[in-house]
């Protein structure tokens, strides 16, 4: 089956892979720092240390944060949605009511974040209406209690590793669950 690849349809197919939430942000001198929500992001090499995400061509805030070429990706947290809705939209007030603290580069590092990553501009290429930008990390830090916030089918949610759920045991005649006894006991 071949089906035509408009805009709309091809987000709604990629929209059955989950992505993780991140806000890429930069000290600006003399001015609030800039600010984007992006939801493709990705580790790229371990040696040198590389992560790449990917901006929208039309972005007013990536321009200025290329320009500071020292940037920070916070790895948003479950519970965070509406920090990653306000970082989304056009406007020079992301950062209204938002609690952070500067990395050593000045870049912005979002209080509640999951992880966070310091980088320096590594290269950047066109790919597309976006570009394709790598990030050299020279500092990080993660939450490890803090789940990440996930975009999955247009809505956010989290993720609990099966280490920390409950295993559900089968159920077996005669034998007691953990949510109640099953028929059969007496």
């Amino acid at each position: 089956m071949t089906d035509t690849i408009t805009a709309g349809r091809f987000r709604q197919v990629l929209g059955h892979y989950p992505t993780g939430v991140v806000v890429v942000s930069a000290a600006i001198p003399g001015r609030r720092p800039a600010a984007l929500t992006i939801g493709s992001f990705s580790s790229v090499s371990l040696d040198p240390p590389l992560v790449a995400f990917y901006p929208d061509k039309a972005s007013s805030s990536w321009p200025e944060i290329r320009e500071q070429q020292r940037f920070s990706i916070n790895i948003l947290s479950a519970g965070q949605e509406d920090l990653c809705k306000q970082f989304a939209k056009k406007g020079s007030e992301k950062f209204a009511g938002v609690s952070w603290r500067p990395a050593d580069s000045g870049s912005p590092i979002i209080d509640g974040a999951a992880a966070w990553l310091d980088c320096e501009l590594y290269d950047v290429q066109e790919a597309g209406d976006h570009y394709l930008v790598f990030g050299r990390v020279v500092a990080m830090d993660a939450a490890p209690n803090r789940p990440p916030l996930l975009f999955f089918r247009g809505e956010y949610g989290s993720f609990t590793p099966s280490s920390q759920t409950a295993e559900t045991a089968p159920e077996v005649p005669g034998i007691p669950t953990a949510a109640g006894t099953n028929e059969g006991v007496a």
